[in-house]
């Protein structure tokens, strides 16, 4: 994943400004979180960006893990933190797909609009499997534009700039594709938005 890491390093200066457009809809998704999350809980999210996700649910839990594959999101959002005198969230650069955490170490693992844009997100998957706790959830909202014109347009211009989305899912697909990879689906929303966005919640599949 070094190409993905070094355009997010590089659109890091301007990430925020660039998704504050959707911030209405990602309002909706940490309130979402937030009904879900339990004080006593372990969480992590991956690809957190500028931590805009971990920030809004931090008063809901008393430790969060926030891992990006960027250095440049990760310094933006422990600036922000700091900023907010939030000091129970670690941030940290890491690989989705080589977590550095033990086997069964999360309640909750969040990955919000990434799925579709990571080259092989079954090994995302696979990790989260593994960090997940007996009975745990991932709770993973992701664009699901398969179909839609406007965001053809939109995913074309973005390939431009050095971002591609790898998969374009449906509601269906897209559950289908979790489904598929070990998760049984707990919930499965249409938040609308710019684009449709699936808010999804599974468990592992037990065995």
């Amino acid at each position: 994943m070094r190409n993905e890491k070094k355009v997010w390093d590089r659109f890091a200066p301007m990430y925020d400004r660039f998704m504050k457009k959707d911030m209405p809809l990602y309002s909706v998704i940490i309130e979402r979180i937030k009904v879900c999350i339990k004080k006593d809980k372990n969480v992590l999210e991956i690809a957190t960006g500028t931590g805009t996700i971990a920030l809004g649910i931090a008063e809901c839990t008393d430790a969060i893990e926030a891992v990006d594959l960027s250095a440049e999101m990760i310094a933006k959002a422990k600036k922000k933190a700091a900023q907010q005198s939030i000091d129970h969230i670690h941030f940290s650069v890491q690989d989705a797909y080589d977590l550095k955490y033990e086997d069964q170490s999360f309640d909750y693992v969040i990955i919000t609009n990434t799925l579709h844009i990571m080259p092989n997100p079954q090994k995302a998957l696979e990790e989260i499997k593994r960090v997940l706790k007996k009975g745990g959830y991932m709770i993973a909202p992701t664009f699901v534009h398969a179909g839609s014109k406007k965001a053809a347009l939109m995913s074309k211009l973005m390939s431009w700039t050095g971002f591609r989305a790898y998969h374009k899912w449906t509601q269906i697909s897209f559950c289908r594709f979790i489904d598929d990879y070990g998760f049984d689906i707990v919930q499965a929303e249409i938040l609308e938005s710019s684009f449709p966005l699936v808010y999804l919640v599974a468990k592992v599949k037990s065995s």
